[in-house]
């Protein structure tokens, strides 16, 4: 093994992948990435529908895109010297670090990230929308599918164990590509669903699944990173540099352009616009930041210990000297370290609630409407105002693309018409109405407010529509 590595080493040490060296003379970057797994759009699907990375490497380099379901396939492409700038969960990075580390050559580094989300709500459990599971312990002795060593795979051994059950034995994990699991589910070949973004969404927006574990529940950081070939990054510093800084400019475009962003990433996916807004829009699921911050590489030593349950013959990886943010530091500028510091979200909703007449301030509670021909979505101060805009919407003979509301205790923006609603008559007239993303996250909010019920979407829509004019 040794030996094999050895030789991967004198191939990575030339500074080139295997691919390098074009017919037209201009060297080749081999840039893998995972089109459908979209909190990495800025480091591969959108950047590449941008043509940013082209523009910033000029005539010298040509870029060759390589597309995969997971980051299996890019770690392996590295450690045979096969791809030099990949991008991965926070999972699939630290097996990344573990393949390379031992061996300078194929040693590779995290020099930035794409997105996250400080709770985990980029992964989830989903199951059948007939099934009786409403919790995660239902789910005891039974089939779940997932992706060996991924970050949803991750987010359910952790779960499992928080609700007292033993990953090991409790239940069955269904090694799958994630296309595969969606299929099986639906087969109904297994009962359960562990899956990364965007997968967990797009099952529920296509009415196939229903969400019963929001991984925000966790309270533990995820998120997509950038790595790179120590031994290229070395030899070829204005490539990384161009990289990064085309990274920035795609990220920038994302917060500037959400709705045009989404429509890209759909096309260039097959994945339906409003699955990609609900991850990658305006205080969505997903945070787009290129910086690497503290949280985030004290969640890779958080989750260090799952990989070793998972089973993945992971050894440990010392996630100091694998994070390396002189690179990003150096692309990104002087207001590097205040914005490291920042986890608020960049792109925020705002503007005024057109049914409440209020400003859209708070995060907490700001949700959207997108409506069927319109390249706008309307925001809204409150799930209660918003359900009126839909209301008043559906009155007026409009069609609803989608809606967005945050999960009251977690966050997650989810879809509206997906959503578990409690009504709460104790509440004020605008706040009548409060979503979750789970049922069991909705019980816990009545078992604590006892004159409150979980009801209908669509009763709380008549309802709202109801209350409309106050």
């Amino acid at each position: 093994m040794r030996k094999i590595f050895a030789a991967v080493a004198l191939l990575a040490a030339a500074g080139c992948s295997v691919s390098a060296g074009a017919d037209d003379g201009r060297q080749t970057v081999v840039v893998g990435y995972q089109s459908k797994t979209i909190n990495t759009v800025t480091a591969g699907t959108l950047l590449r529908d941008l043509g940013y990375l082209e523009k910033r490497l000029g005539d010298k380099y040509r870029v060759e895109w390589q597309d995969y379901d997971t980051g299996a396939p890019i770690t392996a492409k590295m450690v045979a010297g096969k791809i030099d700038i990949g991008s991965m969960g926070d999972y699939p990075l630290l097996i990344n670090a573990s393949r390379t580390q031992g061996v300078d050559g194929a040693r590779t580094e995290l020099v930035s990230v794409t997105g996250y989300n400080l709770r985990g709500g980029l992964n989830a459990v989903v199951v059948p929308p007939s099934s009786g599971v409403e919790t995660l312990a239902d789910l005891k002795g039974k089939k779940v599918s997932a992706s060996s060593g991924s970050a949803g795979h991750g987010t359910l051994v952790q779960a499992l164990e928080q609700a007292g059950l033993d990953p090991a034995t409790d239940v069955e994990v269904v090694n799958q590509q994630p296309p595969v699991g969606a299929s099986a589910l639906q087969s109904g070949n297994v009962q359960g669903y562990a899956q990364f973004v965007a997968w967990p969404g797009l099952l529920v927006f296509q009415d196939q699944a229903r969400l019963v574990y929001d991984g925000s529940a966790l309270g533990v950081p995820t998120f997509h990173g950038v790595v790179v070939r120590q031994a290229y990054a070395k030899e070829h510093p204005d490539v990384l540099q161009a990289f990064l800084q085309a990274q920035i400019d795609a990220t920038n475009y994302l917060h500037e352009h959400p709705v045009e962003a989404a429509e890209a990433v759909a096309k260039a996916t097959g994945l339906p616009p409003e699955v990609v807004y609900l991850y990658n829009g305006r205080d969505g699921i997903a945070s787009f930041d290129v910086t690497v911050k503290p949280q985030l590489l004290s969640a890779l030593q958080h989750d260090e210990k799952y990989l070793k349950i998972i089973g993945t013959d992971f050894t440990d990886v010392d996630v100091t000297k694998f994070a390396n943010d002189s690179y990003i530091r150096k692309a990104y500028g002087a207001s590097y370290d205040a914005d490291t510091a920042s986890t608020a979200n960049p792109a925020k909703i705002t503007g005024t609630d057109e049914a409440c007449g209020t400003a859209v301030s708070d995060p907490a509670k700001a949700g959207e409407l997108w409506l069927a021909g319109e390249d706008r979505l309307h925001p809204a101060a409150t799930p209660t105002c918003l359900l009126r805009q839909i209301a008043a919407a559906v009155s007026a003979g409009k069609t609803v693309r989608a809606a967005y509301v945050p999960d009251a205790a977690t966050g997650t923006h989810w879809f509206a018409d997906k959503s578990v609603w409690v009504r709460d008559p104790s509440a004020g007239d605008d706040e009548r109405f409060t979503p979750f993303t789970t049922h069991d996250g909705a019980q816990a909010y009545v078992k604590e407010h006892p004159k409150a019920e979980i009801v209908g979407y669509d009763e709380a829509l008549k309802a709202a529509e109801g209350g409309a004019s106050r």
